[in-house]
């Protein structure tokens, strides 16, 4: 087998470790005393060609406000966890299927149907914080140990079948892990129950130091339990993630012995929520209608803001751009700083054919957050409709060095140094964005191809220097992945 491939293969292992039917009490933190097999730098490089072919694989959501939430919400996690490699990235999958996983080396993925599932902040906490206990207790390095013992067979099958449940064609992925399941079952299927159990473990004394009310874990078991009842298939997190009674209790169990503590409510989470249910719901008019009855019934604050910043999204998609300004207003006169309402405001300006105000609006607000990614993106996006090419692409360009593993960024880096005429940058960034795709051999070519372009136009001997260096660079990471055949 192609070395390429055995490495991807294994660095699926720590999805596959999540499947399980029964959950063990009482079990030790291991995270901090795995043997060795597997250090932290190959555990990082594995979980990069795993996310690369995540990438290649699923459809992943370029919304950059999600993303911000996203990696806020999962380092304000991670910061209270065991983690001692703490280089994270995420991908955010196109799906209304829930689900979540984790893989080695920090890779941290989600389905957006989370957001649609999870009604409450701490409900959203608790899948995240069972994920990065995944990954803090080293469940992978550990798979990796049992499997050299024997104890877990038939590892490369598991894997496989694994990378398809991961890419929303989970059932064929069930299927193929039942059909592997009966060699050596009661050992693999101990093990992850294990694994399951200290992540629920973990995952939740890490959720009560980092603010998150411990009691969500077990409600959110129980809607998930409660939604699988009446579908034909359960979700995609219950097949890799089964909920038990048992696992409710223990969840249960567990909660009430934390200290007593107030957990406020978090717009923040609404928001994006609210974003999520947007994009998903095809009679756009119907859901302006809901949020217009819902608005006008609220009792509160917290469900005024939150049903009325879900109005302005159910205008924004169904495209009544001036209702959604209109009832947006109100809301950044109460919180003029909050990233997802200028975000917001900004996109409606931008789609309203109004990018110059949407430019100099953000434009204020980038003086006080210069590096924001939802505020980078919706800025460049106004900048991108207003034709003013160059400046977003030199924007991307510079934003690029604060996210340089953002394959979205890079892929629309190279569209628009292609409005801007501009071939060789073109190159480059499509260079960067098939570097993030583990394909070496085309980043190459398209580093051959800058280069080609920077000699005929006689470019500074600098500049051809660094592509040069850029070329050798990406020929011996593919000869470094490749390994001997």
């Amino acid at each position: 087998m192609n070395n390429t491939i055995q490495q991807f293969l294994i660095a699926c292992i720590s999805v596959a470790l999540s499947i399980s039917f029964a959950y063990p009490q009482n079990l030790p933190s291991l995270g901090d005393r795995i043997s060795g097999t597997v250090s932290l730098g190959q555990e990082y490089e594995m979980g990069q060609q795993f996310l690369a072919q995540i990438r290649r694989s699923a459809p992943t959501i370029p919304d950059a406000v999600l993303m911000n939430y996203l990696e806020n919400i999962t380092y304000k996690l991670a910061s209270r966890s065991q983690l001692q490699d703490h280089r994270l990235s995420f991908v955010i999958i196109d799906s209304e299927e829930l689900n979540a996983f984790a893989a080695p080396g920090g890779i941290i993925g989600v389905n957006t149907g989370l957001f649609i599932n999870a009604r409450t902040e701490s409900e959203f906490a608790s899948v995240m914080a069972h994920e990065i206990a995944h990954v803090s207790q080293r469940h992978f390095a550990r798979g990796v140990d049992q499997a050299q013992s024997g104890q877990v067979g038939q590892i490369a099958s598991l894997l496989a079948s694994v990378l398809i449940m991961a890419t929303s064609q989970a059932e064929h992925g069930a299927a193929a892990i039942t059909a592997v399941q009966g060699r050596a079952v009661e050992n693999q299927l101990r093990f992850s129950r294990s694994n399951e159990a200290e992540a629920d473990r973990v995952g939740q004394d890490n959720m009560f130091a980092a603010g998150f009310d411990p009691e969500a874990m077990g409600t959110l078991f129980e809607n998930l339990q409660a939604i699988s009842r009446f579908r034909s298939r359960p979700p995609e997190f219950l097949l890799s993630h089964p909920v038990t009674e048992s696992r409710i209790a223990d969840a249960r169990g567990r909660a009430i012995r934390y200290p007593l503590r107030e957990y406020g409510v978090n717009m923040e989470y609404q928001i994006n929520r609210a974003r999520v249910i947007g994009h998903y719901t095809p009679d756009k008019a119907d859901l302006v209608s809901e949020y217009q009855r819902l608005l006008s019934e609220s009792t509160s604050e917290f469900a005024r803001d939150v049903n009325r910043y879900s109005l302005v999204i159910a205008y924004y998609e169904n495209e009544q751009y001036t209702d959604a300004v209109r009832t947006l207003l109100p809301l950044l006169n109460k919180d003029a700083n909050r990233i997802s309402y200028v975000v917001t405001m900004a996109e409606i300006l931008t789609e309203q054919n109004e990018p110059n105000q949407a430019i100099d609006f953000l434009q204020r607000h980038l003086e006080i957050n210069p590096n924001n990614h939802a505020l980078t993106i919706a800025y460049v996006n106004a900048l991108i409709e207003a034709r003013a090419y160059i400046q977003a692409a030199e924007m991307m360009e510079l934003h690029s060095a604060h996210r340089e593993n953002d394959h979205h960024l890079w892929y629309q880096l190279a569209e628009t140094w292609g409005q801007a005429g501009n071939i060789s940058k073109v190159h480059q960034a499509r260079a960067e964005y098939f570097a993030l795709m583990y394909d070496f051999r085309s980043a190459r070519e398209q580093l051959q191809f800058a280069l080609r372009i920077e000699e005929d136009n006689g470019a500074a001997p600098a500049e051809q220097a660094r592509l040069r260096q850029k070329i050798t660079e990406t020929e011996q990471r593919a000869l470094a992945l490749s390994g001997p055949q």
